[in-house]
């Protein structure tokens, strides 16, 4: 069988997927695994050996696009795909697949789908509260049992661009590295305090290490701030392309993250990963590896999902000292093995 799957719209996301094209893979019916994503997935895609071959959504985020996935199905009819598994809920997302006459597909109930998605399954959000579980399930058979343990996500790392990377950033690994992710496309209410960012920086270097401060062009100021007199803290938040951010992370000896895309993107890189939870939940999209600790206060009003704050202050978050972080890291670090970069 040959599969198209219709990919999410975020990085986190994307990486959980993964879960899914393992699954997929593992099946012995399944001889070819194809992705429908947007562009910037693609250098992502390219890092998962389950992945045949990306297929470029040619509409931009919320675009609908009605023409231009008609023009796109029409030219994959002749990829003679056997089923596609449509991960998002929303009608333009099973657009593609039905102009591909593509004869199963499968996906949730979501709004007004009927007859664009021809294998519906019912989503029971209590027996499949995590998000790869839900995208796991969609690979299984009707009435299939979910496995006890999820395929962890694991990106490929390339030695040859990442030795390239330290040359062409004037990096070294003389001193062990911990990578910081302070940012959260998502919002606000996700992101811990850029000034316990900074205490934390300050703590490390101090005991010997140096901190990599990753992320977008957007997060290059709150780089900046993590780093604000502290010399051993290098910002490169806008120096590096999502694939750099992959290779790079297998150079950390840890990472502290929000929950965000590159919170995924580490844990799937397999480092020990400080996990820091706000608005969202540790039950829903918890980062899928073995090596993590997650930080999370679990308040009365958590987990509330909201981009900004609704009380304005955000306890969940400004209520997590650097101390508690530096704790689960050093738990994480005397855990694992003699720090040797992947």
């Amino acid at each position: 069988m040959r599969v198209l799957v219709v990919g999410p719209a975020w990085v986190g996301d994307m990486v959980m997927a993964q879960s899914l094209f393992i699954t997929l893979k593992q099946r012995g019916d399944v001889s070819a695994v194809d992705v429908l994503a947007p562009s910037w997935s693609l250098p992502l895609l390219a890092r998962m050996p389950e992945v045949r071959c990306p297929v470029v959504l040619p509409t931009t985020h919320g675009q609908f696009g009605l023409l231009p996935r008609w023009r796109l199905g029409r030219a994959l009819r002749s990829k003679s795909y056997d089923q596609a598994v449509v991960l998002p809920r929303s009608l333009k997302a099973a657009l593609v697949p039905f102009f591909a006459a593509i004869p199963r597909r499968t996906g949730y109930r979501g709004e007004l789908r009927y007859g664009l998605i021809n294998d519906i399954r019912a989503l029971d959000k209590a027996a499949l509260p995590q998000v790869a579980q839900r995208y796991v399930n969609l690979g299984l058979t009707q009435g299939e049992s979910l496995p006890q343990t999820l395929p962890q996500p694991r990106l490929h790392v390339d030695p040859a661009k990442r030795d390239a990377l330290l040359h062409s950033l004037n990096l070294d690994t003389k001193r062990p590295v911990i990578a910081f992710m302070p940012g959260a496309e998502y919002g606000p209410a996700k992101r811990w305090p850029l000034q316990y960012y900074r205490e934390l920086a300050r703590l490390l270097v101090e005991d010997g290490y140096q901190v990599w401060v990753l992320g977008s062009a957007k997060e290059r100021r709150d780089g900046e701030s993590v780093g604000a007199d502290n010399a051993g803290v290098i910002n490169l938040c806008g120096h590096t392309r999502l694939e750099d951010t992959i290779d790079l992370l297998s150079l950390a000896a840890a990472a502290v993250s929000n929950d965000s895309g590159l919170m995924h993107v580490a844990a799937a890189v397999g480092i020990p990963l400080v996990a820091i939870y706000g608005s969202s939940s540790p039950q829903y999209t918890p980062p899928l590896t073995s090596s993590a600790a997650i930080v999370y206060r679990g308040l009365d009003c958590s987990p509330c999902f909201k981009r900004n704050c609704p009380i304005g202050d955000t306890p969940c978050l400004t209520g997590i000292a650097p101390a508690s972080v530096r704790l689960a890291l050093d738990k994480l670090l005397n855990k694992s093995s003699e720090w040797v970069p992947s």
